[in-house]
This record gives C-alpha cells, sequence and structure tokens, in this order.
C-alpha cells in the first residue's frame, strides 16, 4: 500500500498530525520534497514538537522513516532536531530514519544567498523563510550542489566544493557585495554537522523497493500544499519544489511505483504564510479572532498567518491537482466561536462570477463572493463519533465535501492524537 498525505491548500493544513495519526496503520514515512521552509506540529503523551525535516513517523518507535531523494537537507538544523527528539525520550537511530544518498544539502551559502536576495527586493519580496530553499533548488538544476552521499567521499567533496565556493563567490561577493565564503569553512561545517549523520545515509530507493516486495505499507508525507507547487501553485509566491502527490513514489526514490490512495489535508477555514494572492482574507477584528482561536503562527517562522473563511474555489483546484480520493478536515474545533460560519463559494474576477481557480494576474484582481452557514456554537473538542456532533457541524461538514467534491473522511476536533473522528 503506497498512501500519500498532501495539502490541499497553501501549506499548514495539519498534515503531521495526520501523518502522526494514520502512521500507527504504515510501516513506513517518507518525506518527499522540501526542506526546513516549514515545520509540521504533533502534540502527543511525550509533549509538542515541531518537525521541520523529520518526517511524523519519527514518534512512533515502530515505523521506519525516510527522507527521500526529492529533499534538500541543512545538516545543522537536522541534527539540531534529533538532539531535541532524543531529550524528550525519542529513539533516532540508523534502523528507524534512513537519508537518501541523492538528497541535496542545503549549505550555509545557500542560506546566506536567499537572506540577500529578499533583501535586495524590498517590498517586492516573494516572503521566502530565508532557509536557502530557492537557491539550493536552483543550484541542484545547475548542477552545482553536493548530496548526502558525497558525504562518504570527503576527497572527491572536497575537490567538487572548491569550484562550486568559486563559482558561488562570483554571485555572493560580487554580486550582492557581501564578505566572500571559505571552502573550509563549508568543509569544517560538512564534517561538524554531517559525520554525525553518515550512519544513516543509504540507498533509500533499494531500501523501499525491498520493503515492498517483502509486503511493507508506505506513507508519503508532503510538506505544504498544491497552492504552493512550483507548477501548479500562485507562482512565484511558491515554494521551489513539488509538492504534488503524483511526483511522491519520485521524490522518495521509487519512481517506477504508482500511489494507491491519496489523502488531501484541508483546514476548516483558510490560512496563509508568506506573500502572493489570498482572495478569501479576512482584515481587521474578524482576522484577529480567528488567528489567535486557532494559534496561527507559522510553525517553522512564527510568522502570524494570514487567515479567512474557506474557500472553496482554491479546494477545489487543489483537490483536482493533487488527485485526492478523499480529505481529512482539520481544526474543525476553532469555529466553534461563531455565531455565522463564512465560507467563499465563488470568485469575482473583473465582473464575472467563476467557480474556477484564475491564473496569475486574474488571481490578483480576485474577490471573494461569500455564503454563511449557521454556527454550533458549543464547544465539540470531546467529540469522538461522527453521532457526538452537532447538526450544524455535520451541516458544515456535508456542505464543504459538496463544495469540493471529494469526501470527508477524518475530521480534526483537537490537537491531541486521539481528538479525531472517523466519519465512515
Amino acid at each position: 500500500m503506497l498512501t500519500a498525505i498532501v495539502g490541499i491548500n497553501w501549506g499548514d493544513e495539519g498534515k503531521g498530525r495526520m501523518v502522526d495519526l494514520l502512521s500507527s496503520h504504515y510501516d513506513i514515512v517518507a518525506r518527499y520534497q522540501g526542506g526546513n521552509n516549514a515545520g509540521h506540529t504533533v502534540i502527543n503523551h511525550l509533549g509538542k514538537f515541531v518537525l521541520n525535516l523529520l518526517p511524523s513517523g519519527i514518534l512512533r518507535p515502530e515505523v521506519v522513516n525516510v527522507m527521500g531523494t526529492g529533499m534538500v537537507i541543512d545538516l545543522q538544523h537536522l541534527c539540531g532536531e534529533i538532539g531535541r527528539l532524543r531529550e524528550a525520550g525519542v529513539e533516532v537511530s540508523p534502523e528507524n530514519l534512513k537519508i537518501s544518498d541523492r538528497a541535496i544539502i542545503c549549505l550555509p551559502y545557500h542560506v546566506r544567498q536567499d537572506c540577500l536576495e529578499e533583501d535586495r527586493l524590498g517590498d517586492a519580496k516573494y516572503g521566502s523563510t530565508r532557509r536557502g530553499i530557492a537557491p539550493v533548488y536552483g543550484d541542484k538544476y545547475l548542477k552545482k550542489c553536493i548530496r548526502m552521499g558525497d558525504l562518504l567521499y570527503p576527497e572527491t567533496t572536497r575537490r567538487r566544493l572548491e569550484g562550486i565556493v568559486d563559482w558561488k563567490n562570483i554571485m555572493i561577493h560580487k554580486g550582492y557585495g557581501a564578505d566572500t565564503v571559505t571552502l573550509e569553512s563549508i568543509l569544517e561545517w560538512l564534517k561538524t554537522y554531517g559525520d554525525p549523520l553518515k550512519d544513516h545515509i543509504c540507498d533509500t530507493g533499494a531500501y523501499l523497493t525491498q520493503a515492498l516486495e517483502d509486503g511493507r505499507s508506505v506513507m508519503f508525507e508532503a510538506q505544504l500544499g498544491a497552492l504552493r507547487d512550483i507548477d501548479y501553485g500562485i507562482y512565484p509566491f511558491t515554494s521551489s519544489s513539488s509538492t504534488i502527490a503524483a511526483y511522491a513514489p519520485i521524490g522518495a526514490g521509487i519512481p517506477g511505483r504508482k500511489l494507491d490512495r491519496t489523502i488531501g489535508i484541508m483546514k476548516a477555514y483558510s490560512t496563509c504564510v508568506g506573500e502572493g494572492p489570498f482572495t478569501a482574507e479576512l482584515f481587521g477584528e474578524a482576522a484577529e479572532r480567528l488567528r489567535a482561536a486557532g494559534g496561527e503562527y507559522g510553525a517553522a517562522t512564527g510568522r502570524p498567518r494570514r487567515v479567512g473563511p474557506f474557500d472553496a474555489v482554491a479546494s477545489r483546484y487543489g483537490v483536482r491537482v493533487q488527485g485526492a480520493d478523499e480529505l481529512a478536515l482539520t481544526k474543525l474545533d476553532i469555529l466553534s466561536y461563531l455565531d455565522r460560519i463564512p465560507v467563499c463559494t465563488k470568485y469575482e474576477v473583473n465582473g464575472t462570477v467563476t467557480e474556477d481557480f484564475p491564473f496569475g494576474d486574474l488571481l490578483n484582481t480576485a474577490k471573494p463572493v461569500v455564503e454563511y452557514l449557521p454556527g454550533w456554537h458549543c464547544d465539540i473538542s470531546s467529540c469522538r463519533r461522527k453521532e457526538d456532533l452537532p447538526q450544524e457541524a455535520l451541516r458544515y461538514i456535508a456542505y464543504l465535501e459538496d463544495a469540493v467534491g471529494c469526501p470527508i473522511s477524518y475530521v480534526s476536533v483537537g490537537a491531541d492524537r486521539d481528538a479525531c473522528i472517523k466519519m465512515n
């Protein structure tokens, strides 16, 4: 069984929470793209964890976790993340964490370049997390990167880095006017943070292939959502990798395999971190109340998230490009304070009402068409069965199912592992 857990919207939908819940049914959890530019928050009996690089299955001792070929890995950040988990009593070993030898290393100069470019752009910035993601993916396709497997061959890595560092300094020193990068500082960084990870590095493609032949099941964990995909998102305000479910086997290391099931995650209202068009955005007191109720601050950056009502237009598009078979709806309990619940059902674009997600400049001019549903105005966080939910909540769920054209199989009513209702 190959299942992908993916975001339907702009990211921050609660994928980590659902991976943590559903991973009990899988042998392996594999991340297949992205770096430490977003976070998955998981709460269980050991505490609260924010995972930027590690797959969320790491919190289950019986699950093997894979960091796939399509990822970009900041070694220093990964070592820190592993250290914090171990301090909390979570086991992280070569037996339960395997890192692809083909995954790209995000180096300190990538982070530096990211910051320099965002500063140069000023008010026209893309809203980068300043963690080097765009520069390292750019270098990947320029074929000027170091991969995890290269850590096992230090002399070859040194020779390759000599030319790369000279090239990078043309941009950083002569382009931005910043201090040059030194080869020795990069080599020292690789040794300090790379050596502790060497035993985890392997051919994850071979490992996953053998696991599937042995009848084991794999869950693929995506970072961010459909609207941040480099090809299908709100370009250029996107990530630099493919967040789409179809990429999961490729990015994990088994490109010849096909998905059996795709579960899309969407929040009961809309949130967005970063720049770019966000048609249903709320402002003022209404936005502050929703942001406070949901604790809407970025797991990786701490930035306040932009918030708004559920966006049926964007979500329907996300369901389509993700090829979702079913959905999980998260944070339904957050809406309990509302007497009336707004839903963005359509967009008005240049005087024309549409249910289709617009392209490019048309999206920049889109205005939300909002309808209201009755609220339930009571605490639902203790509900554990469909029958426990008030009728107004059930009506809201059914309305969203119909609006996006995909069944909702799970409804989250709280952050705890068991605060989830299976709908069928």
